[in-house]
């Protein structure tokens, strides 16, 4: 009878340290080499589509949904896509740009995540950049298993609230903005 009793005391005290044992929010390493944050920029005669590659992040996912993460975009990978090339990618690294004299990371955190739909969520975090932090929201599809998670999200973004001050007049100061993010375990 004593033995009956402990067994069935070890299988309760298991059962009930397992109940309240919480999961811990899977992390994901960002890959940098498939993920970029895309831009095209305007002007009166015309658009400049360009990108910037990654140079770190993780995400964290928690039963195949985002819930929070980070990353640091490239600033100096910068790459023009049309045939303004290195010309404007010279330009854009001039203080009334992105002013690489002064660094070349900016920031991203997610600060909440709700999702509206079963892969769509909106997202609000803070982007540093020149040293100004400020809001971003936005709305982002996601996908998710076990081992690899991916978003893809695209919003415009006013320049100029993040001391990209170039004049207004001669370029739009909103942009649209893509982000491809890729990340694995």
């Amino acid at each position: 009878m004593k033995k009956v009793f402990l067994a069935l005391a070890l299988v309760a005290s298991t059962v009930g340290i397992y109940s309240f044992t919480t999961k811990v929010a899977d992390t994901f390493a960002v890959n940098t080499a498939s993920s970029k944050v895309e831009f095209i920029g305007s002007k009166e005669s015309g658009t400049h589509p360009g990108f910037f590659l990654l140079k770190s992040g993780s995400v964290t996912v928690d039963g195949g949904k985002l819930t929070g993460g980070s990353f640091v975009i490239d600033l100096a990978s910068l790459k023009i896509t049309d045939g303004a090339g290195a010309r404007l990618e010279g330009h854009l690294k001039a203080p009334d740009f992105f002013d690489f004299a002064k660094g070349t990371d900016a920031t991203f955190a997610i600060t909440s995540v709700k999702y509206t739909a079963a892969n769509t969520a909106e997202i609000d975090g803070s982007l540093t950049l020149k040293g100004i932090t400020g809001p971003v929201k936005f709305v982002a599809t996601t996908t998710s298993d076990a081992k690899t998670f991916s978003g893809d999200a695209s919003f415009v973004l006013d320049r100029t609230a993040f001391g990209v001050s170039y004049d207004p007049t001669k370029v739009s100061k909103d942009v649209k903005v893509s982000v491809h993010l890729v990340a694995a375990k």
